[in-house]
């Protein structure tokens, strides 16, 4: 309106002459035109899907999160780990890969990591300080962890939610280190992804002075290679973390390909070491890297995203 409104006194200054105001008029007829259909088409508009985190139950009493936008079909899933669930899902650092491939039409898992939120028991500390004192007590935290993630995979694919043939995993930090044990645990993972990974608790200065401990030996991922041998492995670290040990990572997927070729398997397990001065950090573009990566071990196609609710 505010066109026509400029362009008025010209129309009435041409009004005096019959041909130039015919023009006028056509012209002004069709901004009016224009001006309704915009209007029109910004009414009809549909909105696009909003993705929002969802926080629910299994019937086994598991809590778990999910962050995507709503499928039409079981979707292709990707677990991710790193803290509470809420840290996890609605933190762009945490998500990693998470927050492109939710574009994509991949479902967004998590559950709340041992000793983090509602999992910190009474009595213990928080965070990996409450690992500590779980390891101390002869508590596998790590096997207690694989249970509950399995029951939501469970839930997830016998409700629809998620496609049982495509599931990934990955986790930074800690997460890493729980995402690659889940991994080794539950074959139904196609592929893990870990950015600057825990692979060796002992490395971190919550267990100095351990002392000797067969638990936090077994814990160790290198004493999962063999299940890790053949599957799809991906590692990114900074080449200067010695907040969780880049040399520890490096030996981990050593030994993993070690054991495939020890089977007879194809060695399917990727390190990349990126130069990060910043020390104990995702290093530059792991993120997308990750999330490209994990499309093709799940091959995912655009036909897989027009399931996704308008």
């Amino acid at each position: 309106m505010k066109l026509v409104q400029n362009y008025l006194p010209k129309c009435q200054a041409a009004a005096a002459q019959p041909a130039r105001a015919i023009r006028w008029a056509f012209f002004i007829g069709c901004c009016v035109m224009m001006g309704t259909f915009r209007a029109t088409a910004t009414e009809t508009r549909v909105a696009e899907p909003v993705i929002s985190l969802r926080i629910l139950e299994t019937k086994t009493g598991v809590r778990f999160g999910l962050w995507g936008k709503p499928l039409s079909r079981p979707a292709p899933t990707l677990i991710i780990l790193a803290s509470t669930v809420e840290v996890t899902l609605e933190d762009a650092y945490y998500r990693q890969a998470g927050t492109v491939l939710a574009e994509q039409g991949y479902l967004c898992v998590s559950i709340d990591l041992p000793a983090h939120g509602p999992q910190q028991k009474s009595g213990e500390p928080t965070g990996l300080d409450g690992w500590r004192y779980r390891v101390d007590h002869g508590e596998d935290f790590v096997g207690e962890n694989n249970r509950r993630l399995a029951q939501v995979l469970d839930h997830l694919i016998a409700a629809g939610f998620t496609d049982a043939a495509r599931i990934a995993i990955c986790g930074t930090s800690r997460g890493g280190f729980l995402a690659l044990h889940f991994a080794a645990f539950d074959p139904r993972v196609v592929g893990v992804a870990a950015i600057a990974p825990v692979t060796d608790l002992r490395v971190l200065r919550e267990f100095q002075g351990s002392g000797i401990n067969p638990l936090l030996s077994a814990l160790g991922l290198t004493e999962q290679a063999a299940q890790l041998a053949g599957r799809a492995v991906w590692v990114s670290i900074g080449d200067r973390d010695t907040r969780v040990g880049t040399d520890e990572a490096i030996a981990l997927v050593r030994r993993v390909s070690a054991a495939a070729q020890a089977q007879g398997l194809n060695a399917r397990a990727e390190l990349h070491v990126l130069p990060e001065p910043r020390g104990h950090t995702t290093p530059a573009g792991a993120p997308e890297q990750a999330a490209q990566w994990i499309n093709r071990q799940l091959k995912v196609t655009a036909s897989d995203v027009q399931g996704v609710k308008k």
